[in-house]
């Protein structure tokens, strides 16, 4: 794990969230199961699957060591999570190991605020590879109407608001995270005149065309599901059902925001589909993902393309 302790060494100071040591991106032989997060102000690293009471050790010492440096004498808090390595799925187990956690605990990024959970399941309520896409969503937002589907925590709306979005219409089925969502926009807007430009909607997506249709048409549409969650998208199933619906939910030259974060779906399959159900919809560009995040293949990587409708 010398890459990641090497990389804890040269650590500098930032008020944002972000990604610091990206094991999983195949760069770093001999670290492959490691990354490391920082959730101010808190460290959180992950490990997939089992890991020696001595990496755990040395992982502590170099934070501790660093933290001397650059925490200007504030104590260090640290929290390591163990998951088990790709394929089945079990409950990972999360410890604190030094310091604690803030309660709530709200952290910045571009100027937003966000409630995170770092001590609870491997969805901390803010998902770090898709900062660049946030920050794109702010840059264009002006102006707009923006449907934010699988809205999880309705990060990409606070973005939209913050950017000078017109409205924002937050779609999930998991009304705990969209009641999260709620309270990071009253975290940003509260009291401000962008207070009250958010809906939400706690709904099955492919029971709500219609009622989405109504309320539209929009300039902007966030299509960023999760790859694979029983009972409520399947991606290689059910990104087809999406996409062919998208084109009757922008108004003309609209665009929409096409994630997937499924490592073994490449970029292509994804834009095939895209072709075959809604070739209105044209590729503009695929987004870039944090610095932080390189992997030596980004068909494995997060893919985030930006299509137009013609």
């Amino acid at each position: 794990m010398q890459a990641l302790i090497d990389t804890i060494a040269r650590m500098a100071p930032s008020g944002d969230a972000h990604r610091v040591f990206h094991g999983r991106g195949g760069l770093h032989p001999g670290c492959e199961d490691w990354t490391l997060d920082w959730y101010p102000p808190v460290w959180v690293a992950t490990h997939f699957g089992n890991t020696s009471d001595d990496d755990v050790r040395a992982l502590g010492e170099a934070l501790q060591a660093r933290w001397a440096i650059i925490g200007q004498g504030q104590p260090l808090n640290w929290v390591l999570q163990r998951r088990q390595p790709d394929g089945p799925v079990s409950r990972p187990v999360t410890e604190c190991m030094a310091g604690s956690v803030p309660e709530p605990h709200v952290v910045h990024e571009g100027g937003a605020r966000y409630l995170v959970q770092v001590m609870k399941g491997q969805n901390r309520g803010l998902f770090l590879d898709m900062a660049e896409g946030r920050r794109w969503v702010r840059d264009h937002a002006r102006g707009a109407r923006v449907l934010n589907l699988f809205a999880y925590t309705c990060a990409f709306s606070v973005a939209a608001l913050h950017g000078g979005a017109t409205e924002v219409i937050n779609l999930d089925m998991a009304g705990g995270a969209m009641s999260t969502g709620q309270r990071n926009h009253r975290l940003n807007f509260a009291g401000t005149p962008r207070d009250g430009r958010a809906r939400f909607l706690v709904h099955d997506l492919f029971h709500s065309w219609g009622k989405l249709t109504r309320m539209g048409p929009y300039d902007l549409v966030i299509a960023d599901p999760p790859s694979y969650q029983k009972g409520s998208f399947v991606a290689l199933k059910d990104y087809p059902r999406l996409l062919r619906r998208l084109p009757d939910l922008l108004v003309p030259g609209g665009q929409a925001l096409i994630c997937l974060n499924a490592p073994e779906i490449p970029e292509s399959v994804l834009r095939e589909q895209l072709a075959r159900e809604a070739p209105t919809l044209v590729v503009e560009q695929r987004l870039p993902n944090p610095p932080a995040f390189a992997d030596a293949s980004p068909d494995r990587a997060l893919k985030v393309l930006l299509a137009r409708l013609g």
